[in-house]
C-alpha cells in the first residue's frame, strides 16, 4: 500500500454524486436548449404559414396583383402586415417568382430566392432557407382567383436571428433552473455523504473492506459462540461456535430465535431486551454461559451481541470434584472418629483392661472394613466405587441406611474410552443418590431414612436404580423436574441444578429414566452400553 492517503468511501461517493448530478444537469440543460430552439423554429413556421395563408386569401391582393400596378398596391399593405404580426418579412411575388414586396425596396422586381414549386401546383411550403435577408423559417402559398387558378404567391418568414434572440430570451430562465438543480443535487450529495461518513468511520474502500475481512476472520475463528441479535428478536450473525455448540441449522440467520430450537428460557432472557452476566443455561446436551450487551447507535438500541461459552465439561468437573470432596470429608470424619476409638483403645490399656481394649478395636474395625468390603464387592469399577463408598460415609454420617447392590460386569461397560463413560455415571449416579438422601431426611419422621442404590447390565443396558424413603415426586411434576431451577426445597441458593444435569448426561449417553414411586421416589435409568458420547 502506498504512502498516498486514500480518499474515505464518503468523499468519493460525493465526488461521483457531484460528477453525476453536474452531468444530468448539464445534459438536461443542453436537451432543453435544443427542445426549446425546436419548438421556437415550429411556431415560427405555423405564424409565417398562417400570415401567408391570410394575405393570400385578402380580396385586396387578389384584386391589386390583377390590376395595372401590382408592386404599388401591394407595398403598403405588406408593410401593414408585417408590422401588425411581428414577421420579418412579407413577400408577395408573380408566379415567375418576381417580387412586388420586400422590407428591402432594392429587392423589388428581382426574383424571389427560394423553392416555389409546391405553390405553383397549389399547395402551401415551409423550409429554411438562406435569401436576401439570411437565414429564415419561411412559408410559400398560392393566390388563388375566382376560378382557382394561381395568379401569385406569397411568402412570410422570421430569420433565425430572430429565432436565436427569442430563446436566448430564455436561456437566462432556463440557466437558473439549471443552477438551482445543480444546486440542490449537489447538497443532497453533500448530505449523503455526511451520513455515509460517520456511519463508516471516514474509512476508505480498501480498509472497510479489509475490516471486514479481519472481522469475519475473528468470527469463525473465535471458538466461543458469538450470536447478533436484532431489535426484532431475529439472529443477524452466528459464527461457527454457535453453530456448534447449539446445533443449529445452515439458514439460522435471518430467522426469529423462537424457531431456532433454542431453550425457552433463554429465548425469553434474550428477548427482554435485559443484558446478562454469565447467566447459566442448560440445553438438552450442554450447559452455557451466556453474556448479552446492547449494540448503541446515537443513542438508539438496534439489538444485542450475544457470547455463549461451553461449561458443559467444566460442570461434570465439578460434579466429580464434589465427590471427592464429600469423600475426602467423609475420610476426614472417619478419622477423626478413628482418632476418638483409638484414644479409647489407649485410655483402656492404661487401666489395665487390655482386653476389653481389643475386643473394642476388633469390633470397630470389622464395621469399617464390613463398609468397604460391601462398596468395593458391589462395584468393581474404580470410579464408582469412590463415589459410593463417599455416598455411604455420608450416608452413615448423615444416619440414612444406605444399601448397595451391583452387577460384577458394571466394569466392563464403564471406562473413559468405552461406550459409558465414568463422568457421565459420577454425574447421573451422584447427583440421584445426593437427591435420594435429602428426600429420604426430609421424611424421617414418617420413615427410617434408607436409600437403595441398584446398579446391573442386563439386555446391553446399565440399569442405575435409585430409590429412598422420602415422600415420592407428585407424577404431575416429572417433566418439570429435570428443568433448570425446579426443586422441591427452597429454590434459591442455586438449587435445581442437580436433575437438569442428570437429564443431559442421560441425553447425551442416548439413554433414558423412569420415575416412579414405591415406599419414596424410584428413579431408574437405562443406559444403552453402545451408546457414545
Amino acid at each position: 500500500m502506498s504512502g498516498r492517503k486514500q480518499w474515505s468511501l464518503a468523499r468519493q461517493l460525493l465526488v461521483l454524486q457531484a460528477v453525476i448530478v453536474g452531468v444530468l444537469v448539464a445534459g438536461g440543460a443542453a436537451l432543453a436548449w435544443l427542445d426549446t430552439s425546436a419548438r421556437a423554429r415550429d411556431s415560427a413556421a405555423v405564424s409565417a404559414t398562417a400570415v401567408a395563408r391570410t394575405v393570400a386569401d385578402s380580396p385586396s391582393v387578389v384584386a391589386a396583383v390583377a390590376g395595372p400596378d401590382p408592386a404599388g398596391g401591394l407595398r403598403p399593405y405588406a408593410r401593414q402586415v408585417q408590422a401588425d404580426t411581428g414577421i420579418d418579412f412579407v413577400t408577395i411575388m408573380d408566379t415567375t417568382g418576381v417580387r412586388y414586396t420586400h422590407p428591402n425596396p432594392d429587392e423589388v422586381g428581382k426574383r424571389f430566392l427560394g423553392n416555389t414549386a409546391a405553390a405553383l401546383r397549389g399547395h402551401a411550403l415551409t423550409e429554411t432557407y438562406t435569401g436576401t435577408l439570411g437565414p429564415s423559417v419561411r412559408a410559400v402559398v398560392p393566390v388563388f382567383d375566382a376560378d382557382r387558378r394561381v395568379v401569385a404567391l406569397v411568402s412570410a418568414g422570421v430569420t433565425l436571428e430572430a429565432i436565436d434572440r427569442q430563446v436566448a430570451g430564455r436561456f437566462l430562465s432556463l440557466l437558473a433552473v439549471a443552477g438551482l438543480a445543480l444546486l440542490v443535487g449537489g447538497l443532497g450529495a453533500y448530505l449523503v455523504s455526511r451520513r455515509l461518513r460517520r456511519q463508516t468511520g471516514g474509512l476508505a474502500p480498501e480498509e472497510l473492506a479489509r475490516r471486514i475481512g479481519h472481522h469475519e476472520a475473528i468470527l469463525h475463528a473465535v471458538r466461543e459462540g458469538l450470536v447478533l441479535v436484532d431489535r426484532d428478536g431475529r439472529a443477524t450473525l452466528c459464527n461457527d461456535g454457535v453453530r456448534e455448540l447449539l446445533d443449529l441449522p445452515d439458514d439460522a440467520e435471518g430467522r426469529p430465535l423462537a424457531e431456532l430450537g433454542l431453550p425457552e428460557d433463554l429465548v425469553a432472557r434474550l428477548g427482554s431486551g435485559e443484558e446478562m452476566r454469565d447467566e447459566l443455561h442448560l440445553t438438552d446436551t450442554r450447559v452455557l454461559v451466556v453474556n448479552s450487551s446492547t449494540v448503541r447507535v446515537d443513542g438508539r438500541p438496534l439489538g444485542s451481541v450475544v457470547t455463549i461459552r461451553d461449561r458443559t465439561d467444566l460442570q461434570a468437573l465439578s460434579g466429580e470434584l464434589d465427590s471427592v470432596r464429600g469423600f475426602a470429608e467423609s475420610l476426614r470424619s472417619q478419622a477423626h472418629e478413628a482418632a476418638n476409638r483409638l484414644h479409647t483403645v489407649v485410655s483402656l490399656v492404661e487401666l489395665g483392661r487390655a482386653e476389653e481394649a481389643v475386643r473394642f478395636a476388633t469390633e470397630e474395625l470389622e464395621i469399617a472394613q464390613r463398609l468397604t468390603d460391601q462398596v468395593v464387592a458391589a462395584v468393581s469399577e474404580p470410579v464408582l466405587a469412590a463415589l459410593l463408598l463417599g455416598k455411604a460415609a455420608e450416608a452413615s454420617e448423615r444416619g440414612v441406611e444406605l444399601v448397595i447392590a451391583a452387577d460384577p460386569g458394571v466394569s466392563s461397560v464403564v471406562a473413559e474410552d468405552g461406550p459409558l463413560p465414568p463422568r457421565e455415571l459420577v454425574t447421573i449416579l451422584g447427583n440421584l443418590v445426593d437427591n435420594a438422601l435429602d428426600a429420604a431426611l426430609d421424611n424421617a419422621e414418617a420413615a427410617k431414612p434408607a436409600v437403595r442404590v441398584g446398579v446391573l447390565v442386563a439386555d446391553g443396558e446399565l440399569v442405575l436404580r435409585v430409590a429412598d424413603s422420602g415422600r415420592g415426586l407428585d407424577p404431575g411434576a416429572v417433566a418439570d423436574a429435570f428443568r433448570r431451577g425446579w426443586s422441591t426445597k427452597d429454590r434459591g441458593g442455586g438449587r435445581g441444578l442437580g436433575l437438569a444435569l442428570v437429564g443431559q448426561a442421560i441425553r447425551r449417553t442416548g439413554g433414558r429414566i423412569d420415575v416412579g414411586r414405591d415406599a419414596g421416589a424410584v428413579f431408574t435409568v437405562h443406559l444403552p452400553v453402545g451408546a457414545r458420547r
